[in-house]
């Protein structure tokens, strides 16, 4: 008897001293409710963004790294103002970098996707005396053995 009694005492100086508190959950979906950018403004964008004279290296990098990290492939364009600001802060292997980040962008369509763009930027490269991850043997691994299932 005692402890019921001790318990329900208990209980009602719990309620006493510590306020209730009521928590509602209400489902809502949060958009980023901006205004929506054409693909020619995204791609003017980025394309004036690369092409600033003030431009240094970690700009580049950060413009680069954002590209990357969205959903698409860069358009040639872009890909040759980043060029041109890469020779300009003369970051050749920042350059060779961005076209193998590129090529990684064309996920399981690179054979489709890369070679337009290399057609699309070869004069650009032969301009600035860049050569592609392929012409300089990146494809391939340096020190790849051969399978031992396979010999």
């Amino acid at each position: 008897m005692l402890k019921s009694a001790s318990g329900a005492f208990a209980n009602v100086l719990k309620r006493s001293l510590v306020p209730a508190v009521r928590v509602s959950a209400v489902s809502v979906r949060r958009s980023h409710g901006g205004p929506v950018e054409s693909d020619e403004e995204f791609d003017n964008r980025y394309e004036a963004y690369f092409n600033r004279k003030d431009i240094d290296g970690w700009e580049i990098r950060k413009g680069m790294n954002d590209l990357c990290g969205m959903d698409l492939v860069p358009d040639p364009k872009i890909i040759k103002a980043a060029l041109h600001a890469c020779r300009r802060v003369n970051d050749y292997a920042l350059a060779v970098r961005f076209i193998e980040a590129c090529k990684d962008k064309c996920g399981n369509k690179v054979n489709e996707i890369y070679p337009y763009i290399i057609q699309e930027i070869k004069p650009t490269l032969t301009e600035l005396g860049i050569d592609t991850p392929e012409e300089l043997g990146y494809d391939k691994p340096e020190l790849a053995l051969e399978s031992v299932y396979h010999m």
